[in-house]
């Protein structure tokens, strides 16, 4: 099956500006089974994919898969994608400003599963740009998976990924990253079982099914425009303490739902 492990909606994420329905149309377009849907911090997404799923798909001659994940924000990290069990609903996820060692054990603990979105990407939403993935590189023990292959990021960005999933023996994913229309289907993760659901998902990368990653890189992120980037990378910086801060209460409101009932957080 095909799918796209990568994807941002209008509806969940502040920086896209593709509505859920659109996004489905064009991968069906392109020969796509599924996506992932990941907006940052929010199911906001993939909760509208609830409430128009099944109109959409008996229009199909078969059913489209949307996956529910979420590209979270860490405090010291950069951006993870997690995928939680069909069964778990967490809120703590859409309260961003985790350290990724207790996303780690939150996201384990609840059966899911985790990876670093473009670790060598630009900025302090790569991983490996951060301090904390510098001076812990072993943290990549615990991943389930890898982006090894991110349709915005720069082909060396890409060669390092696959490199990192490589030395730590962990699957690579592919994502186009899409936040604008002309973007989406530009990678692709092809797995050789079926899946249906989260849990499918899940169970394949546990059983360490074969995956590829692969896609078509885009011409514009290929160029060095470090001047014009460094202004959003240092306003991502402020964007993401600021962020963590702000959020502090509902993350705390959040640990305690999960001490409560892990299973309804």
């Amino acid at each position: 099956m095909k799918f796209d492990m990568h994807c941002h909606t209008k509806e969940g994420s502040i920086d896209a500006r593709v509505d859920i329905e659109s996004y489905v149309k064009k991968l069906i377009s392109q020969g796509f089974d599924g996506m992932l849907v990941t907006d940052h911090n929010s199911y906001d997404g993939y909760r509208k994919w609830k409430e128009i799923a099944s109109q959409i798909n008996q229009t199909l001659a078969k059913p489209f898969v949307v996956l529910k994940g979420i590209e979270y924000d860490t405090r010291d990290a950069g951006h993870m994608l997690v995928v939680l069990p069909d069964e778990v609903h967490c809120k703590l996820l859409e309260a961003r400003g985790m350290t990724v060692e207790k996303l780690e054990r939150i996201v384990h603990e609840l059966g899911g599963i985790f990876g670093p979105a473009h670790p060598y990407g630009t900025g302090f939403f790569a991983l490996m740009n951060t301090k904390f993935g510098k001076q812990n590189r072993e943290m990549a023990h615990k991943f389930d998976f890898i982006e090894t292959f991110n349709a915005c990021n720069h082909i060396i960005d890409n060669v390092r990924a696959k490199a990192l999933a490589n030395k730590y023996k962990k699957p690579g994913i592919a994502g186009s990253d899409a936040h604008f229309m002309s973007v989406i289907g530009s990678a692709f993760t092809k797995f050789d079982k079926e899946i249906h659901n989260n849990n499918d998902l899940i169970k394949l990368f546990r059983e360490k099914a074969q995956i590829l990653a692969d896609g078509s890189l885009l011409e514009k992120y290929q160029k060095n425009n470090l001047l014009k980037k460094y202004p959003g990378v240092v306003g991502y910086w402020v964007y993401n303490k600021v962020g963590a801060l702000i959020y502090t209460p509902a993350r705390h409101r959040g640990y305690k739902q999960l001490h409560v009932h892990a299973k309804a957080c």
